[in-house]
């Protein structure tokens, strides 16, 4: 007898269907937490915005560490991320945008913000214009951005010991004369007053030979931090020699220079250094030197500076002579 073909139902075909949805949904779950957990593992902001809109469609999980931000927030309110913006960068960041709308891409912009407990830290946001749009409105710009704190601390650190002293933390010989110059141009240019002090620390090579250069240093160290109380905001202080010292003066006359000089002298002989219970007296000659119409370059006001520094010396050392 020959058996009949069986025809799945449609309760079996509905099963079978279903059974099919579930797994299609399934796969899909998975590749969502796939996605989501590599997403979570960058450390970096992964961003989509509606810019017609100013709307944020999308941020990922590193947004709340690295701007200690609730996302909810900010995809709630893009002025959420325009507050987070430090004021002095706020400008740049928000034009940039603009900017990444014009051209089609922006490799590199970096800003800083301020985290939720107020914490200050530098971002380095790379964006592009997306060929999608969202709801039809217009371009979505899509981003990534990384915390670049500590390249920017070390960038920092690298350019500080690149200009400064590294024994006393003012400039070096090199960076105080390239900014002595600039101020140079710019007060002949202006037909502004201009003066150059110069100093160097007496006897020190006595000091260094009876108490060591340990003592010696401490000194150096000790005149550094004098300039801070003595001289004005704007003035350029730099150690350009073992114990020379320089110092420019934008926009001071001779009554004034010859009064800072003086009130920097006072600060250096009253540091209060003990060396084997006994205070260690120390003074400065200096020469001071003021722009003239006849200085062509800064080399003429330094050398004039100079030899009334030496004129000191010969004076009798302790004292302030003007060339």
């Amino acid at each position: 007898m020959e058996e009949k073909t069986s025809v799945p139902s449609e309760l079996e075909e509905l099963t079978l269907a279903l059974i099919h949805s579930r797994a299609e949904v399934e796969r899909l779950r998975e590749r969502e937490q796939l996605i989501s957990g590599l997403l979570g593992s960058i450390n970096a902001v992964l961003w989509v915005l509606d810019w017609p809109n100013r709307k944020m469609i999308y941020v990922s999980p590193a947004y709340e560490r690295i701007f200690g931000r609730s996302a909810a927030l900010l995809l709630a309110d893009f002025n959420e991320w325009v507050n987070s913006i430090y004021p002095d960068d706020l400008e740049y960041a928000v034009g940039s945008l603009a900017e990444a709308l014009e051209k089609g891409a922006l490799e590199e912009r970096e800003y800083r913000i301020l985290r939720g407990e107020g914490e200050l830290r530098w971002i380095s946001d790379k964006c592009f214009v997306s060929h999608h749009t969202y709801n039809g409105t217009g371009p979505i710009l899509v981003g990534i951005a990384e915390d670049i704190t500590d390249k920017k601390q070390l960038e920092g650190e690298l350019q500080n010991l690149a200009i400064t002293d590294a024994l006393t933390q003012s400039y070096n010989r090199r960076y105080f004369f390239e900014c002595a110059r600039r101020e140079f141009d710019a007060a002949r240019q202006a037909g502004m007053p201009l003066a150059f002090l110069l100093f160097d620390v007496d006897d020190f090579k006595r000091i260094n030979d009876s108490h060591g250069h340990q003592v010696g240093d401490q000194v150096l160290q000790g005149i550094a931090r004098c300039s801070s109380a003595a001289l004005r905001r704007g003035d350029l202080f730099g150690r350009i020699g073992g114990e020379e010292f320089a110092v420019l003066l934008p926009h001071c006359d001779s009554a004034l220079a010859g009064q800072i000089a003086r009130r920097l002298q006072r600060e250096i002989q009253r540091l209060a250094l003990q060396v084997d219970g006994q205070r260690l007296r120390i003074t400065v000659s200096m020469g001071l030197a003021d722009l003239t119409p006849q200085d062509e370059s800064l080399d003429a006001l330094y050398s004039r500076a100079d030899a009334a520094m030496y004129q000191a010396k010969r004076q009798g050392k302790n004292r302030v002579v003007s060339g």
